[in-house]
């Protein structure tokens, strides 16, 4: 099998000539040719060509519009503030305190992405439609049905994560399980639910245990295995069973089940903990030293690797983005940077999700997790020189390290270094659009703790592995480590430092209950940060939280385009 990367070259020609495009209707869905159904979905090639388009449409939802699921679960967490520049508008702020008085015209805060998730479904509701017509591959009929399976099951579980993000988000949506252009109403969330466990489940059983080993990760990379299927399959079921306060994944996935499929992911042997946790980024596995000139350099290579052992479920991207229609860059990226301002081996961007000061804190001695999580700016000797200060919203002293963009030294031809964007030269694009740091969704570490939280006989094994690497540095065990129980407190404890910055936080706070989530997420008293270089105070009250049951704001075209069969969520 191809890589990814390899068929979006060619898929994005097909996107092109219109046969993954859409119209401008309700949910942005309607196909605009008839080549769907005249000349395509005959053969298992084009069945590959559109489950790629499949995987395409998942990507794009990161490269389309103004937010992305990723930066709505950080800016609404509890880790991360809005952020930006002082002259932009206070949209990121409407939403990272849940207060649309920050932002009063901006009814429209997430609709792009709306649109992108519905295309998205659209594209693999149009594959599942089209299977039964499609000549299989294979010398019998049950080599045929395991190959129709198997790109059932990648197309499942691809629309699973698709309506995990939305039902999470916005909690009320509409439930199209076939290609259509009906007006529908708002779904129970409980069926929204009952449609991904479904899915789930069919991928964790059908998709090859063998189909994308991870010793072929540089082909594998982001295709979608038994083994994230399961995995996702636990998370699904704490979140749901913990936000809506039920014991089941609506009858479908109960606790033991759920540990039986993370289990089943810890014994394939497929996945292991890397090393040095610093080496699970780019920017933190990087080792700078000052050169003779007093430049930031590298000192070492890093030891982060695309595809490593601990990397369950990764949303892929590329350099080739452009202004020209190819998208498949991490447009989402670029927002983390440090305002306008690079310096070696942080690149530029727009200031967002600048750190809480709680979250450097948490971090007990010895902890590596601090340094590789959190640009410091003053630990780093950086503020001094951070010359955007002016011009940024929010600023505590810490950006995100683990995803930012970042620069590199470039030689003249008369052996002159300047610093530029890590992108530069890499495409047609520019640092805005050809950011291509991966998304990893799941991690090896991710899956441990949820099977240690679910009650595993190894809790307390899986636990103190996690914490160990954490502690761990060339090889060696640091004094700051202790063994911690295996108690749910813990756990999450862990969670809250071992998985900070990566799109999880807000999910695993939300599912505590509305209540305990907003004496978490709450700042009454406000924190003091500087905007403009003035002090200021970012203020998160507990009310506009609870009232809006920390979901999202459903687009007020979406509400328009429905002739209002769409319902505001409460609060909004």
């Amino acid at each position: 099998m191809k890589s990814i990367k390899t068929y979006l070259i060619v898929i994005m020609g097909l996107v092109g000539l219109g046969l993954f495009s859409c119209s401008e209707s309700f949910l942005d869905v309607a196909p605009k040719t008839s080549l769907f159904d005249e000349n395509f979905y005959a053969t298992q090639a084009d069945a590959e060509l559109a489950l790629i388009a499949c995987y395409d449409g998942w990507q794009r939802t990161s490269s389309d519009g103004d937010v992305s699921f990723y930066l709505l679960s950080e800016v609404m967490s509890d880790q991360c503030f809005g952020g930006v520049g002082i002259g932009d508008d206070r949209n990121y702020q409407a939403i990272d305190r849940f207060d649309l008085s920050q932002a009063p015209a901006y009814s429209d805060l997430a609709n792009n992405l709306w649109v992108s998730y519905y295309r998205g479904i659209f594209r693999c509701n149009k594959l599942l439609q089209e299977l039964p017509n499609i000549t299989w591959n294979g010398a019998d009929e049950a080599a045929q049905l395991a190959n129709r399976n198997r790109v059932e099951g990648e197309t499942r579980v691809l629309r699973a994560i698709l309506y995990f993000d939305m039902v999470r988000l916005f909690g009320n949506i509409p439930l199209l399980s076939e290609p259509t252009e009906a007006n529908l109403p708002q779904a129970n969330p409980d069926d929204v639910y009952a449609l991904i466990a479904e899915d789930l489940l069919f991928g964790a059983e059908n998709i090859p245990a063998d189909a994308y080993p991870k010793a072929n990760a540089a082909a594998n990379d982001g295709r979608i295995t038994p083994y994230a299927a399961k995995a996702l399959l636990g998370r699904v079921y704490l979140y749901y069973t913990g936000y809506y306060g039920k014991s089941d994944l609506v009858g479908k996935v109960n606790a033991q089940q759920a540990l039986g499929h993370l289990e089943d992911v810890i014994e394939s042997k497929e996945y292991g903990l890397v090393s040095e946790y610093k080496d699970l980024w780019p920017a933190s596995s990087i080792v700078v030293t000052i050169d003779e000139e007093g430049r930031r350099v590298q000192e070492a290579a890093g030891g982060y690797q695309r595809g490593n052992a601990e990397t369950v479920l990764v949303k892929k991207f590329n350099y080739t983005q452009d202004y020209n229609g190819n998208m498949d860059g991490n447009r989402w990226l670029v927002m983390l940077g440090l305002r306008s301002y690079s310096t070696f081996p942080y690149g530029r961007g727009w200031g967002a999700c600048t750190v809480h000061p709680k979250v450097a804190a948490a971090f007990g001695n010895g902890d590596m997790r601090r340094s590789a999580s959190i640009v410091d700016l003053a630990g780093e000797g950086l503020e001094a020189g951070f010359e955007k200060l002016d011009d940024q919203r929010e600023y505590t002293g810490y950006t995100i390290k683990k995803f930012t963009p970042m620069s590199k030294w470039e030689e003249g031809e008369d052996g002159s270094l300047t610093l530029v964007d890590e992108v530069a030269g890499l495409g047609s694009g520019d640092f805005q659009t050809s950011q291509y740091q991966d998304w990893v969704l799941i991690r090896y570490a991710d899956v441990l703790l949820m099977a240690a939280e679910l009650g595993s006989a190894n809790a307390s094994t899986y636990l103190n592995m996690v914490r160990k690497r954490a502690y761990t540095s060339e090889g060696e065990l640091g004094e700051g480590y202790i063994d911690a129980a295996p108690n749910l407190e813990n756990i999450l404890k862990e969670r809250e430092l071992e998985l900070a910055f990566e799109g999880i936080r807000y999910w695993d706070v939300m599912r505590l209950g509305i209540d305990k989530a907003a004496v978490i997420i709450a700042e009454e008293n406000g924190v003091e940060v500087l905007s403009g270089n003035n002090a200021d105070k970012v203020i998160i009250k507990a009310d506009d939280f609870k009232g809006k049951k920390g979901l999202f704001q459903i687009p007020q075209t979406q509400i328009t385009l429905s002739n209002y069969l769409l319902k505001q969520n409460a609060g909004w």
